[in-house]
């Protein structure tokens, strides 16, 4: 049996229930709680997503703005759920729409002026993460318990999708 197949999952499984589990509880209004971006708002980003590529003719280009925005806000909700970190990761909100209208301009007609708004979206957003980042780092101690779930999930991920090399 494959090494990648069994300790992959097995570290990702440790992650999740260390990031669930601090202490409390396991029970389905936890997972609820916690999990309320990746049951809700993600599925609705991805929909958009889903509807615009399964087009035949891509001239619908505009499905791409609300897509982009829920998929950024469930993912900014879900690792501000994961972490508890709401202080450091609202200038995600931010970026949600500068990632709608990207997607726009990337797959619709290229119009340059969309450029204006996104990439001063993007500046502020980038601005503010740097700023909250810097100072949640000297705030608070990073290796915590999320900073290790997270860091297993990836660890299980890497297992599972990096190819071995060959000697």
């Amino acid at each position: 049996m494959n090494k990648r197949a069994v300790i992959g999952p097995v570290l990702i499984l440790l992650g999740v229930y260390l990031i669930l589990n601090r202490g409390g509880e396991l029970d389905a209004g936890t997972i609820f709680g916690t999990f309320w971006a990746t049951i809700f708002i993600i599925p609705v980003g991805l929909f958009f997503h889903w509807m615009y590529f399964s087009m035949t003719n891509r001239r619908h280009a505009g499905l791409l703005v609300p897509g982009g925005i829920l998929l950024t806000v469930g993912l900014v909700c879900q690792v501000s759920m994961l972490t508890g970190e709401w202080g450091t990761t609202w200038p995600g909100f931010i970026l949600a729409p500068a990632v709608g209208l990207l997607e726009l301009y990337w797959f619709g007609n290229r119009n340059k002026w969309l450029l204006v708004p996104i990439n001063i979206l993007l500046v502020i957003s980038l601005l503010f993460f740097a700023v909250f980042t810097v100072e949640a780092l000297f705030n608070r101690t990073i290796m915590g318990q999320p900073f290790i779930a997270v860091a297993l999930i990836a660890a299980g991920l890497a297992f599972m999708l990096l190819k071995k090399k060959q000697v």
